[in-house]
């Protein structure tokens, strides 16, 4: 009996590993809200010391993100989502980054950061939109802008904050923008 039972389940295991469906690859929409709250809560208020430092002008991509409904410009804002995320991803992985933070959440937040772009890389295997290809050059641009803020300000406490302020925008419209790019689960 225990023979068969085990037999059974060897070829039952067989078979679902056989016959599983692939993932389907998508941004998850709670991963993403997860991102913007540790962002927030990792150095919380915008500090008062760091005013005079608020006067720095990006210009925020908003039509990078904004979506018509139909699937091809749905999977180049998810796309651009993706490479937000990625963009994101680098510039937290410097060196310089501030110590006054909350340095339990900001190292949670990396590895969600890194999780989001490890489970959809999968989404940048068919890129051959131009719309995609426009939208890649705004956040190159808009990326490369924050780059340079952070390197001709010597990645200083208030410029941080300056662009971890800006950040919090882009993902909040990310968040208010893009549910059909996103998927809602409550799996984290």
């Amino acid at each position: 009996m225990a023979l068969q039972t085990i037999t059974w389940m060897s070829a039952f295991l067989c078979l679902v590993q056989v016959c599983s469906m692939p993932m389907p690859c998508h941004l998850q929409g709670q991963l993403v809200r997860i991102t913007h709250n540790l962002l927030r809560d990792m150095g919380g208020n915008f500090p008062l010391e760091c005013l005079q430092d608020n006067n720095v002008f990006m210009a925020f991509p908003a039509t990078v993100f904004t979506t018509s409904g139909a699937p091809q410009l749905s999977s180049s804002g998810a796309k651009a989502i993706y490479e937000t995320l990625n963009n994101i991803h680098t510039l937290f992985g410097a060196d310089d980054l501030p110590t006054m933070w909350d340095q339990q959440k900001l190292e949670y937040f990396q590895n969600i950061i890194y999780r989001q772009i490890e489970e959809s890389k999968c989404m940048m295997g068919s890129v051959d939109t131009r719309d995609y290809l426009v939208r890649a050059k705004v956040l190159k641009t808009y990326f490369g802008n924050i780059a340079a803020v952070l390197k001709g300000k010597n990645f200083s406490y208030c410029t941080w904050e300056v662009i971890r302020k800006e950040l919090l925008y882009t993902l909040q419209f990310i968040l208010e923008h893009n549910s059909d790019s996103l998927l809602w689960s409550k799996r984290t």
